[in-house]
């Protein structure tokens, strides 16, 4: 008999990036036409968000407000080797300058914030940030409802 266990803190976070992942790979599928946030400027300190103020500050330098506190927030370990799901969600963050490979089996924290004010979507809109040792390593944008999307939260020129 084989008898393996899973915590319930691993499956949630597989589940979200999973969802995520579909939800971007549906947008480039069927091109879909939803705003993305355009960053104030190209060059965007990473480092340094240690407390709740510096993430909802980093979230705002894009124009984003958010909602009172963290909705939630969950610590981690980045995969030793990458499934196809994680990969696609790699290539997004590629796409603002950032990338999980250095990161491999490193204990990290995502933080969820929702957003107040994302333009272009009346929905419930989320901002994720997963940090390692006060350095932001991956953000995006993202919508959990049928027609949602899935966006990096910086966008590059």
């Amino acid at each position: 008999m084989f008898i393996y266990s899973v915590r319930a803190s691993t499956v949630r976070f597989f589940m979200v990036i999973a969802l995520t992942i579909s939800l971007l790979v549906g947008f480039l599928v069927f091109g879909g036409k939803g705003e993305s946030v355009a960053a104030a400027s190209v060059s965007i300190d990473f480092s340094g968000v240690k407390t709740e103020e510096d993430r909802v500050a980093f979230i705002s330098q894009f124009g984003i407000k958010v909602k009172g506190e963290g909705a939630s927030s969950e610590e981690f370990r980045v995969p030793e080797n990458f499934d196809r799901i994680i990969r696609d969600y790699n290539e997004l963050q590629k796409m603002q300058g950032l990338n999980l490979e250095k990161y491999k089996n490193k204990k990290v924290t995502r933080y969820t914030y929702e957003a107040e004010n994302y333009e272009g979507h009346e929905g419930t809109v989320f901002v994720n940030l997963i940090i390692y040792r006060n350095t932001v390593i991956a953000c995006d944008v993202s919508s959990t409802e049928p027609d949602g999307f899935l966006h990096p939260l910086v966008k590059l020129n």
